[in-house]
């Protein structure tokens, strides 16, 4: 059974709140493709870890870091995702600049997109990303118990990880919605923009390299 419960639901929460490229899509979701999008995101995400937990337990995913080609592949893929996710980012900025008044609107985006939309890139982004993979295999055994059924709580402590980063993000999107009158401004949400895009570029970059 799973142990220090407490602790493993302070860590998780603590380590959604950390900057990286999960914030980063999110944000661009809320933004530019508006709140449903992003909450399809956030469902792809916490799928994303969800699975990765569950390979965990069964073995996959430490048979997957001991193979440097395999791990290495799915590095680029995860890193590729966030340049491309980076790109559109910006390439939006230009555009919105450049025909500020077209008439254009973000929910015209967002119906276009949509929550299974979302859904993909939230998913893509997160099995893409192989460290959740490596906190699946290093963090999770070190809340499961000896005794007991491993698989089925190294699989529970993998949908409490999955829940509470959820959680954090539904949250931390609200709070980006709620400010949306502001970072909505032109001037704002252009340079909001552009700090994402470039964000999610150096992010993408950084974990295809495997910094």
């Amino acid at each position: 059974m799973p142990s220090h419960l407490s602790a493993f639901l302070v860590t998780t929460w603590l380590l959604a709140m950390l900057p990286g490229a999960g914030q980063a899509v999110m944000i661009r979701q809320v933004l530019t493709s508006g709140l449903r999008t992003a909450r399809g995101t956030i469902a792809g995400n916490a799928t994303g870890l969800l699975l990765w937990s569950v390979a965990a337990a069964a073995g996959l995913s430490a048979v997957l870091l001991a193979s440097p080609r395999t791990y290495a592949a799915i590095r680029i893929v995860g890193g590729v995702a966030l340049v491309a996710l980076g790109t559109r980012t910006l390439w939006s900025v230009r555009r919105s600049a450049a025909g500020s008044g077209s008439g254009g609107s973000p929910a015209t985006e967002a119906d276009a997109t949509g929550f299974r939309g979302g859904f993909a890139t939230g998913l893509g982004t997160s099995l893409g990303n192989p460290k959740a993979g490596v906190f699946a295999v290093s963090v999770l055994p070190q809340f499961v118990t000896a005794s007991g059924p491993v698989f089925l709580s190294s699989a529970a402590l993998g949908g409490l990880w999955a829940l509470v980063t959820a959680c954090w993000y539904l949250l931390f999107t609200w709070l980006v919605q709620h400010g949306r009158a502001l970072v909505t401004r032109p001037a704002v949400s252009r340079a909001l923009g552009l700090a994402t895009g470039v964000v999610l570029l150096v992010l993408g970059v950084a974990v295809a390299a495997g910094v």
